[in-house]
């Protein structure tokens, strides 16, 4: 039996019924036909249509009966919710076919095409990388250069002595062209508006052995420096400004009489 069914083909599989015994011998053979298993056809048939439908490829073009018929369900308002203009064009479109092919270009134009505006930037952040400082040692230097314009903290680093000022100067230089070039700051008006440091992950401590089998744990600090800069006003303005403010405050003498007697007169010589 086992030998029999081996030999069946995948469609199906024939299973006959022997004669019982003391049956007569007349009695036909009953076959029995039944379905071994699914054939894996009709998914292949879903799978070919799935990827038909939504593998990307080269849209073929309609012919005359399918684009006649879009147009048809589409001035009857019974379109494909995916093939529908939108709101605006759909105006634009229903004005221009009064006025001829040429106007409803030109409309259709207007409605798609928006004017370019660029995005206007008034700052830019810009810091160091993660280097081995104190953060109290850094925060002096930003100290130093916050509220300065931009081309006297660069001059303030380049004659300073610290170790880190050739690393801020660069920064701050690298920060300026970034922000002339990349948003269209104006570089006689910028200022390092704001200056911060930032620690940074410590690394593991080192051991540092000491006398009388005493040791120590010695870590090195880690911090960075951040700076903002935005458009202010110029070196020559501020100058103005506090020019300005003095003069206001200088209050000049009022009008007095000079022939009044001297009354209550201090001590004095005598002859």
């Amino acid at each position: 039996m086992q030998r029999g069914l081996q030999n069946v083909s995948r469609a199906s599989r024939l299973a006959s019924a022997a004669p019982r015994a003391g049956a007569r011998a007349h009695v036909p053979r009953v076959t029995l036909a039944y379905e071994s298993r699914r054939h894996a056809s009709r998914f292949q048939k879903f799978q070919h249509w799935f990827a038909k439908q939504f593998t990307p490829d080269v849209k073929e073009a309609d012919n005359t009966d399918v684009a006649e018929a879009k147009r048809q369900a589409m001035q009857e308002g019974r379109q494909n919710i995916f093939q529908a203009p939108s709101q605006e064009v759909a105006e634009a479109q229903r004005a221009a076919a009064t006025r001829g092919e040429g106007a409803q270009d030109a409309a259709a134009a207007a409605v798609l095409e928006k004017p370019y505006r660029p995005k206007m930037h008034h700052e830019h952040k810009y810091s160091t990388g993660t280097f081995k400082i104190s953060h109290r040692k850094l925060n002096m230097l930003g100290r130093q250069i916050a509220g300065k314009p931009i081309d006297y903290a660069i001059l303030q680093m380049q004659f300073s002595e610290k170790r880190a000022s050739s690393r801020v100067r660069n920064m701050l230089k690298t920060a300026k062209d970034h922000a002339v070039r990349y948003k269209n700051l104006d570089p006689a008006k910028l200022i390092v508006s704001q200056s911060w440091v930032n620690k940074a992950e410590t690394e593991p401590g080192r051991i540092e052995p000491r006398g009388r089998a005493h040791f120590g744990i010695r870590r090195h600090k880690k911090s960075r420096m951040c700076v903002l800069l935005k458009e202010g006003k110029t070196l020559e303005e501020e100058k103005a400004a506090e020019r300005k403010r003095k003069l206001k405050r200088v209050i000049s003498a009022a009008a007095t009489r000079e022939d009044v007697p001297i009354r209550n007169p201090g001590a004095a010589w005598a002859w």
